[in-house]
C-alpha cells in the first residue's frame, strides 16, 4: 500500500514549511513538496496539520492477561493510537504476574495477536509483586522492557538492594512505584486542605518521597540505573534533582493530572481518584520546574482503566487509577503550552525521544524508516467526551473540559493504526 499524507508541517522546520510525506510498503520513502508524481497513492489531506514521531509511554496498565473486563491489549492499543502513541510499556500488575518466562509468554502471545502499536512488557520485581522474593529476573530478562513492581512500593531495603544489583548486571532499569506502606494509614487522597475540610483520609506526601530518598542511597550502593514513576511531590523533585547532580544513574516521570491539576479541582468523584493523589498546587509547580530544567525527562499517562462500577463509589471507595493515553497531548498542549508556559519542544521531548533514549526504544522519523507518527489538528478545538474513547475505561478528571488539538493519523510500525473520521 502506498500512501501519501499531504500537508503536514514537521517539527525540524518549526513548522514553517509545508510538506508530503511519501509511505510505500510502510516505509517513509520521501518528503516533498511535489505532490504530482505520486497519485497512485491514497492521498490523506492534513493541511496545515502538525507531524510529530510516534509518542511513547512507559507507563501504561493494559490489563490483560488476568482483568480484561477492565482493557484488553486491543482495547488498549488502539486507545494508545488514537492519542499518537506508538509505543507503550505495560505494568506487570496482572495475573498472572509476569514475574518468569512462562508468566511473561502468556502477554507475549496477546500481544503478539492483538496490539496494533508497539506493546513492551515489564518483568515484576518479586514474585507475584508480594516483595517476599526476587522474581526469575533472568529468565525475563530478553522479553521485558525493565522490571517494575507498579501498584506496590517494595517495601524491604534488602530486597531492593539484591533487585537493584541483579538488574544492573542485566543491563536493566529497575522503576519504582514509590510507596512506604508504613505511612499511608487508610489514605486515598492528598493530605491537604480538600481532605480536612471535607472529611477525608490524606496520603502524605512523605509516604513517596521517603522510599525515593531510601532507593537513591541504594542506587548509590549498587550503581543500578533507577526510574521513578509518577512523582507528584515537591519534596521528590528536589530528591531527584539533587541525585542527578551528584551523577547518580536516575530518571523519572510524572504525569499529566499532576501537571494541570491540583487538590483545589477535586470533586467528590472516583474520577479524581489516583495514586500517588492530585496534591497541592506548591508540588504542582515543582514539578512543571522540574520538567523545565530536565530533573523530569518524561510525562507518562499511567493509564489505568477501570470498569464504571469500580469507579462510581465517590473518592473513599472508587478503585484507583484513571485513562489517559487518549487525552494527554491535548491536555498538556492546552493547559501547557497555548498557556504560553512552555515551548511545545518541552512537551514534545518528554513524549519522545526522551523516554525512547533512556529505555533503549529505536525510533526515529526519517527517511528509509518504518513509518512511525503522529499526526495533530493544533487548531482543532473539542471538548472531552469519554463516550468517543476506543479504551474500556471512561473515568478521567478532564471529561468535559475544552481542549485544542486533535490526533488526526498515527502510523505504527509502518501501519495505519488511526485516521480520525
Amino acid at each position: 500500500m502506498k500512501y501519501l499524507v499531504a500537508g503536514v508541517f514537521l517539527p525540524d522546520s518549526e513548522f514553517h514549511k509545508k510538506t508530503n510525506v511519501l509511505i510505500e510498503d510502510g516505509v517513509v520513502v520521501s518528503l516533498s513538496a511535489n505532490m504530482e508524481d505520486h497519485m497512485d497513492a491514497r492521498v490523506i489531506s492534513l493541511d496545515d496539520c502538525c507531524l510529530f514521531p510516534g509518542f511513547t509511554d512507559v507507563h501504561v496498565h493494559f490489563r490483560e492477561p488476568g482483568f480484561s473486563y477492565k482493557e484488553t491489549i486491543f482495547s488498549g492499543s488502539r486507545s494508545g493510537a488514537r492519542g499518537g502513541y506508538t509505543t507503550v510499556c505495560t505494568m506487570p500488575n496482572l495475573n498472572p504476574v509476569p514475574d518468569s518466562a512462562e508468566h511473561l509468554e502468556e502477554q507475549w502471545n496477546i500481544i503478539r495477536k492483538d496490539a496494533c502499536i508497539q506493546v513492551l512488557p515489564y518483568g515484576s520485581i518479586t514474585v507475584d509483586e508480594k516483595g517476599e522474593q526476587l522474581a526469575d529476573l533472568d529468565g525475563m530478562a530478553s522479553g521485558v522492557v525493565a522490571f517494575s513492581d507498579d501498584g506496590h512500593g517494595v517495601q524491604s531495603d534488602g530486597m531492593m538492594k539484591q533487585a537493584m544489583t541483579r538488574a544492573r548486571g542485566l543491563n536493566k532499569l529497575i522503576v519504582a512505584h514509590c510507596e512506604d506502606n508504613t505511612l499511608l494509614r487508610g489514605g486515598y487522597i492528598h493530605d491537604g486542605k480538600y481532605a480536612r475540610e471535607h472529611g477525608h483520609r490524606g496520603i502524605c506526601s512523605e509516604s513517596e518521597w521517603k522510599q525515593i530518598e531510601r532507593d537513591i542511597e541504594l542506587v548509590r550502593q549498587t550503581g543500578c540505573g533507577y526510574h521513578v514513576c509518577h512523582i507528584s511531590t515537591k519534596e521528590s523533585v528536589e530528591l531527584i534533582r539533587k541525585a542527578k547532580s551528584e551523577g547518580l544513574n536516575i530518571s523519572c516521570e510524572t504525569a499529566p493530572h499532576y501537571l494541570v491539576l491540583t487538590e483545589d479541582d477535586l470533586q467528590e468523584d472516583g474520577r479524581f481518584k489516583m495514586n500517588p493523589p492530585i496534591r497541592s498546587s506548591e508540588d504542582r509547580e515543582a514539578l512543571r520546574r522540574g520538567l523545565k530544567d530536565g530533573t523530569i525527562e518524561m510525562i507518562a499517562t499511567d493509564h489505568a482503566p477501570h470498569s464504571a462500577e469500580e469507579k462510581s463509589r465517590g473518592l473513599e471507595k472508587s478503585a484507583m487509577g484513571v485513562v489517559g493515553l487518549e487525552t494527554a497531548f491535548p491536555v498538556l498542549y492546552t493547559e501547557l503550552v497555548r498557556s504560553g508556559l512552555f515551548r511545545l519542544e518541552e512537551i514534545l521531548n518528554p513524549l519522545t525521544v526522551n523516554p525512547q533514549k533512556r529505555f533503549g526504544i529505536k525510533k526515529s522519523f526519517e527517511i528509509g524508516k518504518p513509518a512511525d507518527f503522529t499526526v495533530y489538528d493544533l487548531n482543532q478545538e473539542y471538548v472531552i467526551d469519554p463516550e468517543e474513547f476506543l479504551t474500556k475505561g471512561r473515568s478521567t478528571p478532564f471529561a468535559g473540559r475544552k481542549v485544542c488539538g486533535r490526533c488526526k493519523l498515527t502510523f505504527a510500525g509502518g501501519n495505519l493504526v488511526w485516521e480520525d473520521q
